[in-house]
């Protein structure tokens, strides 16, 4: 379930009326140049994996939230590598042309969160990553019902 980015330029509507001339619609539209979700992902892994980032996952959340299609979680060894790993990220993106980041989280680096539309990358220390496991929530299938024990007879 890609979401393309689309930017309507020119719209033209006429409506019919009783008998009149039949309805038509012209819409024309031109797509913003930009990448689709998994050509940011490839690119937000390439630059992680650059940055040494640690346990990179990346999760289809598509089917599961409107959030977006994809969600990259990895972490850095501290503070300071994480806010590294940020800033890397925002410059490689840069040169792609991919400027729509929302980046929350950066003055302590504990936990930061780069919103890139249709991706969201995660970026934690260790000891953070395990106290929220994003992966675990958003990675596992709803858990089956309990059964029901068997009647005696």
């Amino acid at each position: 379930m890609s979401r393309t980015r689309e930017e309507v330029t020119h719209l033209t509507i006429t409506e019919a009326v009783g008998s009149k001339a039949p309805a038509a619609a012209t819409v024309v539209v031109s797509v913003v140049p930009g990448h689709t979700a998994a050509q940011i992902a490839e690119a937000v892994v390439t630059s992680l994996e650059d940055s040494k980032a640690e346990d990179i996952v990346t999760i289809d959340i598509a089917e599961k939230s409107s959030l977006a299609d994809l969600m990259i979680v990895a972490s850095g060894r501290s503070h300071r590598h994480v806010g590294a790993i940020a800033d890397r990220l925002v410059d490689d993106l840069a040169k792609l042309g991919v400027h729509e980041e929302r980046i929350e989280g950066l003055p302590h680096c504990d936990w930061v969160l780069i919103d890139l539309g249709d991706v969201l990358v995660h970026l934690f220390r260790p000891e953070v990553r395990g106290f929220y496991a994003l992966e675990k929530m958003w990675a596992a299938e709803p858990a089956a019902a309990p059964k029901k024990p068997a009647a005696k007879a």
